[in-house]
């Protein structure tokens, strides 16, 4: 049996893995298609794709992870009562 080479797709995916790339399938409209076009381009591009990435960061971006700490700070607790009656338990018959 004689081995295949591999194909011309297969040695071309290769390439894009070594050179850190991976390859990304999205379905958008047909109006936002030009636009998603253009903002691989410009991810792609060297000479901005550091302010690409820096925008869309800023904008669509996982926010910040929040401590329990400010979480509690930002809660609206204003009408909350939050004193509790001191119960030292029942008298137990041992």
């Amino acid at each position: 049996m004689t081995e295949q080479a591999p194909s011309p797709l297969v040695r071309h995916r290769a390439r894009l893995v070594r050179r850190g790339l991976v390859r990304v399938e999205v379905n958008v409209s047909r109006d936002d298609a030009g636009l998603v076009r253009d903002v691989a381009a410009a991810l792609s591009d060297p000479e901005r794709q550091a302010a690409t990435r820096t925008l869309i960061r800023q904008r669509f971006g996982a926010p910040p992870p929040v401590g329990l700490k400010a979480l509690l700070a930002s809660a609206p607790l204003d009408d909350i009562d939050l004193e509790r009656d001191r119960d030292v338990g029942r008298d137990v018959d041992l």
